[in-house]
């Protein structure tokens, strides 16, 4: 079905959304292959951002300058729905078990329910933020998270060469971060922690304390891993619920240090550790990786009650890391090299100083302010003090 003729689409104004809106015909191929005229309405923005009709237009003329090409092809339509089950079969499917989980609960809980109905190509800036408003009681993280697998839901739509729209998360009014302070513990927390874990849970909390890896990559670890003449460790896995998996990122496979301290830990522990056909340093009686949940209920949570600490992931053990690393003096690069973060923001946020630098640094800040002085003249000037 050919395109007839030149168009200017047609311009309409709702009183009740104050919105401009355009309608225009486009050319579509249905999923069967047949191509169909469709008469698409799209929001072109509202009666603020274009005052007049003439300004609706020449916005419409922007959209319709594709369809008006000459070398116009008719475009592919799907629904979020239809498109969403070749995504999980074809997309999905491929990824890491952690992310197929994860993204099938984002699809399952919000995406469909809300968006599936639609077509990929009206899920535009308005219906977007209609959706985010939705997500209601939903952190901001937790928000930018379901963002992020129906953006890459679009883009692979848009790639494929079906209409669709984008995720713009400049044009959306997502919620407020949470003013929240991430777990961590404190030296001597982690000295107590380490005083009541029995083997092989010693050994492996001790890992965490002192190389700062993910509890899946610590979970994930073989003894080949172990690199003691080159005072290593190389982190070429992440185990997730008893499977093996690639790592978070290319920049996590980086190997991290091995302390001597640790080096001696590891050693003792493999004069009592019990061998496994592939070598895991922490297995089950099924010779698996343990779940890392199963590690914080059974093993971390009974230890932190004992000591009245509150209750939180192994990932606290990798905010102390880094606080630890800059409370000794070492810059927040270095940190960020030893939790191989590819983004030194995150690596800020990974920081709790209590101690240390910053009490020897406000030390000296306070002694080079002459507080005696200010009070001698405090009388000079006290007639502004209301």
């Amino acid at each position: 079905m050919a395109r007839r003729r030149y168009q200017k689409g047609q311009i309409l104004f709702s009183k009740s959304r104050q919105l401009w809106l355009g309608r225009y015909r486009e050319d579509t191929i249905r999923p069967d292959g047949s191509v169909i005229r469709a008469r698409p309405q799209i929001v072109l923005g509202t009666k603020k951002e274009l005052p007049t009709q003439r300004l609706a237009a020449r916005k419409l003329d922007e959209i319709l300058s594709r369809i008006n090409d000459c070398a116009y092809q008719p475009t592919r339509i799907a629904t979020v729905a239809e498109f969403a089950a070749r995504w999980r079969e074809e997309v999905l499917a491929k990824r890491k078990p952690s992310t197929v989980r994860s993204a099938n609960s984002h699809l399952d809980s919000h995406i469909l329910p809300q968006l599936g109905k639609l077509r990929l190509d009206q899920v535009g800036p308005e219906n977007q933020q209609v959706f985010v408003n939705q997500l209601a009681g939903a952190s901001r993280k937790t928000v930018l998270n379901i963002l992020s697998t129906l953006s890459s839901m679009l883009a692979t739509a848009k790639n494929w060469g079906f209409s669709s729209g984008e995720i713009a998360l400049r044009k959306l009014v997502l919620p407020e971060r949470n003013v929240h302070v991430p777990a961590h513990f404190t030296r001597s927390q982690v000295e107590s922690i380490l005083s009541l874990a029995n083997e092989p849970w010693r050994t492996f909390f001790i890992v965490l304390a002192l190389t700062g890896l993910r509890a899946g990559e610590a979970l994930g670890l073989q003894w080949p891993d172990i690199d003691f003449h080159h005072k290593c460790i190389h982190v070429r896995r992440s185990a997730w619920y008893g499977k093996a998996q690639s790592t978070k990122s290319k920049a996590s496979a980086a190997p991290v240090t091995l302390p001597d301290a640790l080096a001696n830990v590891l050693r003792q522990y493999h004069s009592i550790w019990t061998a496994n056909p592939e070598g895991w340093l922490f297995a089950t009686r099924n010779n698996r990786p343990p779940s890392s949940n199963n590690v914080v209920e059974y093993r971390l949570w009974p230890i932190l009650d004992a000591l009245d600490i509150p209750r939180c992931g192994l990932h606290a053990f990798r905010h102390s890391v880094a606080s630890f690393i800059v409370d000794a003096g070492y810059s927040p690069e270095v940190a960020k090299q030893q939790l191989r973060h590819t983004d030194a923001r995150t690596t800020l946020n990974y920081i709790h100083l209590r101690g240390g630098i910053t009490e020897r640094a406000m030390a000296d800040v306070s002694n080079s302010l002459k507080l005696d002085a200010v009070g001698r003249e405090q009388g000079k000037g006290s007639q502004y003090i209301q």
